[in-house]
């Protein structure tokens, strides 16, 4: 990987105009890890932007973030030469954004998933046991010299705390509480960001999160838990859906699973699921059978059908 880096660095110094991006609805790493580099490149001269895919809406934990160089996919300029794409190597899962990526004269992917579209990148900085893909920007930025800001720092930080579940997911190494511990140098403070992230929410998500609690059912043979959400329990507390990316973290505490399953309605019969393993079952591999991805033991998916029928099809490829 040095040498990706080092091939990337070289194509960031030589660059004017830079943009980063992650995918569609960006979590706490994607979203941290276009700020760090858009924020890099900026403080190092070059005119920087950071975009992802509509809906072009930053959930309200991560707004604490500095996000000034958020811009709409629409506004971004036509004429780039370098665009970063962060936290995934498929095309599909940047939505309204690709074409960007598309048109830069160069396309660097940094990412730490196993699922990777070979032909998706003229430059791929891969690292899959990296925690965060915020922890591989961090490396990217230190090799390039360009100087880890309080704002930049945060942004880092929050990518990796999210990713590692707080530092408690198999990938969390040595390396990244060595990372952590030079982003805390730079002046992040943990408490800021804890609180922001996990502790504040909007009262109506405690209904939302008993709407969900309740409709929670275990299949004991094959140690799956799993819930739905619908667009009526957000409606009706006036919450986007991005409001609700913390709840398969309570669907997974039921300690009679080894899997979790929060499925979330985004269209007519058309689900997000969110997977989350004890570490038994590898669930990058139950999300690819929908045609999505991840890691061992967080995994994502879009599916058809009704919640019941995707959920038999998981059941069916545990057992």
């Amino acid at each position: 990987m040095n040498e990706s880096i080092a091939k990337a660095v070289a194509v960031l110094h030589s660059a004017e105009t830079i943009v980063t991006m992650g995918h569609i609805g960006p979590d706490g790493d994607a979203l941290g890890s276009m700020l760090a580099v858009a924020a890099g490149a900026e403080n190092a001269g070059k005119t920087a932007f950071a975009t992802f895919g509509e809906p072009f809406v930053v959930g309200k934990q991560l707004r604490f973030l500095d996000t000034s160089l958020l811009t709409p996919p629409l506004q971004v300029p036509e004429d780039l030469d370098v665009a970063v794409v962060v936290d995934t190597g498929v095309p599909h899962r940047l939505g309204s954004a690709l074409p960007i990526a598309q048109r830069a004269k160069t396309l660097i992917v940094i990412d730490h998933h196993l699922s990777q579209d070979p032909e998706f990148g003229d430059i791929k900085v891969v690292d899959t046991a990296a925690g965060a893909a915020a922890e591989i920007v961090y490396q990217l930025l230190v090799a390039a010299d360009w100087p880890i800001t309080r704002e930049i720092a945060t942004a880092l930080y929050t990518g990796i705390v999210t990713d590692t579940g707080r530092f408690q997911y198999e990938a969390t190494s040595p390396g990244v509480h060595r990372i952590a511990a030079s982003l805390l140098e730079a002046g992040v403070s943990p408490p800021a960001v804890g609180q922001k992230v996990y502790e504040e929410a909007p009262f109506g998500y405690l209904h939302v999160a008993g709407a969900v609690m309740s409709r929670a059912k275990l299949d004991a043979d094959r140690k799956l838990v799993w819930s739905v959400l619908y667009k009526e329990d957000l409606a009706a507390e006036e919450l986007r859906y991005e409001d609700a990316d913390g709840l398969i973290d309570l669907v997974r505490i039921a300690d009679e699973s080894d899997v979790a399953c929060l499925l979330r309605e985004i269209g007519d019969k058309k689900f997000k699921g969110s997977l989350r393993s004890r570490g038994r079952v590898d669930v990058s591999v139950v999300a690819a059978g929908f045609g999505g991805g991840g890691h061992h033991n967080a995994a994502g998916f879009v599916a058809d059908g009704t919640p019941e029928s995707i959920i038999d099809a998981i059941a069916d490829s545990l057992s």
